[in-house]
């Protein structure tokens, strides 16, 4: 019965991502207030047909040359494309992925894409429908590897020996996974694309109900993929070596309300815990031995910095940009998880990889540059959503507190740091802006009395 009641509560979440996304791409970008600058003045370069679909490069129509190269698959990729057109941008535009699905968004990948019974297909995935594309002149090629961009050249190589030309480039090219760096660790699923997703799906429809399955990772990949093996029926152990979920980035009280959580959704937590060894049907912790149908690691990701490094752009725990997503070199911006502002901690979200291809399309566009604004993170735990905006992490100096209407505040020398959401609790956007003006924690009481009425 919980787990029917979990699938049930997924299709709604699958729709409300959906709104969520929905709602924050629509007309959030305007003309830059300058007009447009030299570079959005090239002539438009508009193609159809089979040019702006997937497809190989070979088969285009466009010629071998582009105003903006954008290489990457992700959310952050299909925004700067989405920004630059509505930023009134008329110049040709070439989007490079090396997946074959059009660019979309990851966050269902480890939430309703495991835990539906019905798995969603593909296309309530993708950041934009295939035929957006066509409509904004936009060319798309996919299944599709930039092997090398020469900066100084302006030139990037293609796998299929292809080469081609651009005026500028927005590196997106995200984040891998890294494997369970143990003996054995190639048993385990890695969980980035799709492809991984379609993957694991397979695994869970093949598994009998009561399965043990482990997981190996207490961050947020971790956390919502053990959640969504128990709303299967498996049963579901989470392996984290550190002591605290999210090994403590979200602080004390949130980590104890999330392993409260997990053991309700029926996840066993084995916390401190260190893999030693993985076979085809077990996990080792020491001379321990956890038998598993199946072993998923979510263990961390590495930005993709390989193209930035050969073209010698400077690279800092992701490749280094300003606040407006400009690198070291002037003809090359980045965005998305690959990203790091300088002064700042790489995100590796879904809000931060929107807005940081956003943030790269103002900049091309001439829009004077602003301060990025405090994180914002959503997720799952058992099926009940969260968000957390700012820094909840634990140290010395912030306290936290939770308040009645089911959020946790995180407060240094009297002002409001960070905040999560649970349920809904307090909305997201009035938590981000009310941070970044470093409010006093008064704001928090008004939230708290509007959602309690």
């Amino acid at each position: 019965m919980q787990a029917d009641a979990s699938r049930r509560s997924g299709r709604h979440r699958f729709r409300s991502f959906r709104l969520r996304v929905d709602g924050f791409v629509a007309g959030t970008v305007a003309a830059p207030p300058g007009g447009v600058n030299e570079f959005s003045r090239a002539t438009p370069s508009v193609t159809t047909g089979r040019g702006t679909m997937p497809g190989r490069l070979g088969h285009m129509s466009a010629p071998r040359h582009t105003d903006l190269l954008i290489v990457g698959g992700g959310v952050a990729a299909a925004r700067c494309a989405c920004a630059m057109r509505r930023g009134g941008f008329g110049g040709s535009i070439l989007l490079v992925g090396d997946e074959p699905l059009p660019p979309y968004n990851r966050p269902p990948l480890s939430k309703e894409l495991l835990a539906l019974d019905d798995a969603p297909d593909d296309d309530l995935l993708l950041a934009e429908p295939p035929a957006w594309y066509a409509r904004r002149g936009v060319e798309l090629l996919t299944s599709a590897r930039v092997a090398e961009v020469d900066a100084e050249a302006r030139t990037a190589s293609i796998t299929d020996d292809s080469r081609i030309g651009f005026d500028r480039c927005v590196l997106a090219t995200g984040a891998a996974p890294r494997p369970l760096a143990v003996p054995g660790g190639e048993h385990a699923f890695l969980l980035r694309t799709a492809s991984d997703a379609r993957r694991l799906r397979a695994a869970i429809d093949a598994a009998a109900p009561g399965d043990p399955v482990v997981v190996v990772g207490g961050g947020f990949i971790g956390v919502e993929v053990a959640a969504a093996l128990a709303a299967r029926g498996l049963r579901a152990t989470l392996v984290a070596r550190g002591a605290q979920l999210w090994n403590g980035q979200l602080g004390t009280l949130m980590a104890a309300w999330a392993a409260a959580a997990l053991g309700d959704a029926g996840v066993e937590l084995r916390l401190g815990a260190m893999v030693s060894r993985v076979e085809v049907n077990a996990v080792w912790l020491g001379s321990e031995r956890l038998p598993a149908r199946f072993v998923v690691a979510g263990v961390g990701v590495a930005p993709r910095v390989e193209l930035a490094t050969v073209a010698g752009i400077v690279v800092e725990d992701g490749i280094r940009v300003d606040d407006s997503g400009r690198t070291s070199h002037p003809g090359v911006w980045a965005a998305g998880d690959v990203a790091r502002i300088a002064g700042r901690r790489r995100s590796e979200h879904w809000h931060a990889a929107r807005e940081g291809g956003e943030r790269a399309a103002g900049s091309l566009l001439g829009d004077p540059p602003l301060p990025p604004p405090p994180a914002w993170v959503f997720s799952e735990v058992g099926g009940v959503s969260i968000d957390v905006v700012g820094s909840l992490d634990a140290d010395a100096s912030v306290s936290e507190a939770w308040l009645s209407n089911g959020a946790v505040a995180a407060l240094r020398d009297g002002v409001v740091v960070g905040v999560a959401s649970i349920a809904g609790a307090i909305d997201p956007r009035v938590a981000r802006q009310a941070i970044a003006d470093a409010r006093p924690p008064g704001w928090l009481l008004t939230e708290v009395h509007r959602a309690a009425t």
